[in-house]
């Protein structure tokens, strides 16, 4: 990556720590990271053994005052979110402009699906995990402690699926007409002389 440029990553099929430990590095290298589809980011062990974990993790609070934190969160974005902090000073002047330079999401919403998505070799479970090893969805996690949104998303995932099918499908119908008509102008009297000129 260049320096200082604007990066959208697609989270499907990443594991959780090792994509947080890229991005943090990133991040506090100047970049603009943005992840999409959190919800699909994998966590290595099986569903029951990270939720027992986790819920052991939502336990821990304040021993006085249990609404002056620590807050535990549910969605899968905010769990993204809170793994990447915990790489980063984020209380150095340093560490909070790194942290306004990172965007998560689920699904992918509007200004992103237009943009370019990339992969994180590094992170991806088919080249880090052995295969047949277990491994868990963070969204399944998420929907199993408390996160209420996950059918909301997967209707809007659905939907934005379908119109990106359709503009697919008006865009290889463009393209064959434009072929066809460029075949077609080629053996016209003008299209040889131009030919010959070398367009």
């Amino acid at each position: 990556m260049s320096s200082f440029e604007s990066v959208v990553i697609d989270g499907k099929g990443h594991l959780l720590g090792r994509l947080a430990a890229v991005v943090a590095k990133q991040l506090l290298n100047g970049h603009k990271v943005t992840v999409v589809r959190c919800e699909e980011l994998n966590i290595s062990g099986d569903f029951f053994r990270n939720k027992l974990r986790y819920h052991d993790y939502l336990r821990k609070g304040t021993r006085f005052n249990k609404n002056r934190g620590p807050f535990h969160f549910r969605a899968p974005s905010r769990i993204l979110y809170k793994a990447i902090r915990g790489m980063i000073p984020h209380k150095t002047a340093r560490g909070k402009a790194a942290m306004n330079r990172l965007s998560v999401y689920e699904g992918i919403p509007a200004p992103f699906d237009k943009r370019k998505k990339v992969v994180v070799p590094k992170a991806l479970r088919v080249l880090r995990l052995k295969p047949g090893r277990k491994f868990t969805t963070v969204g399944k996690l998420s929907t199993s402690v408390g996160w209420k949104y996950e059918s909301v998303v997967e209707k809007l995932e659905e939907k934005r699926k379908a119109e990106e099918a359709e503009y697919q499908e008006k865009k290889r119908a463009y393209t064959q007409r434009l072929d066809a008509a460029s075949a077609e102008f080629a053996q016209t009297e003008e299209g040889k002389q131009l030919a010959a000129f070398g367009y």
